[in-house]
């Protein structure tokens, strides 16, 4: 408990950061992103999908290097990778914006369901005051990486117009991380609320 009041009391109040603005571009990259893919232009989207990478890893080292982590930072920067991660695995599930690979509709609606069971949960255990912080874990830092990885292997190799298996093997690595991520963030919440309950 003290160890998160002192890494709160150390966040920025002021939105003016060169991380946020890192992170405001990540967002304006969505629909850059999702017009790319509706034009099937895939070099285009591809392209963008590297730049938001390339601002998401600046905005974390700028951030850390400079001691410039701020309250809306630790807000936008999921939102934002999020966003990235929604958007191109929804589109990306569609044979007419992806081919000749295509994500599976079954990796798209359980990244999809595990977040929005992790927010109603998350919401819930605030409302009701037993738990207010949600720090992210080892495991669901994996599973996202996973799914950027995803992602990003799939406009890959669509820009090269290669057809590949190997994909498989990644779309299951995905499902399996998010899986026992979001079993961890249930285990999470459930401690929480009994913790509460003390």
């Amino acid at each position: 408990m003290h160890n998160s009041q002192n890494q709160t009391c150390e966040l920025k109040s002021n939105f003016a950061t060169l991380p946020n603005y890192l992170t405001l571009l990540r967002i304006i990259f969505v629909p850059v992103f999702v017009l790319f893919l509706l034009r099937q232009k895939v070099s285009g989207a591809f392209l963008i999908f590297l730049l938001a990478g390339l601002t998401d890893v600046l905005d974390g080292l700028i951030a850390r290097a400079w001691h410039q982590k701020s309250v809306a930072g630790l807000w936008l920067d999921p939102i934002a990778d999020k966003l990235v991660i929604f958007a191109s695995f929804f589109l990306l599930s569609f044979p007419e914006y992806a081919f000749p690979n295509k994500i599976p509709w079954a990796v798209f609606w359980i990244v999809l369901g595990r977040d929005i069971l992790i927010v109603i949960g998350a919401l819930l255990l605030a409302l009701l005051k037993k738990k207010r912080d949600f720090l992210p874990t080892l495991i669901g830092k994996t599973s996202t990486v996973c799914q950027v990885l995803t992602a990003g292997a799939v406009l890959f190799f669509n820009w090269l117009k290669i057809k590949t298996g190997l994909l498989n093997w990644l779309y299951d690595l995905t499902i399996l991380a998010t899986i026992i991520s979001g079993l961890q963030y249930i285990w999470i919440g459930w401690s929480g609320w009994r913790q509460g309950q003390k």
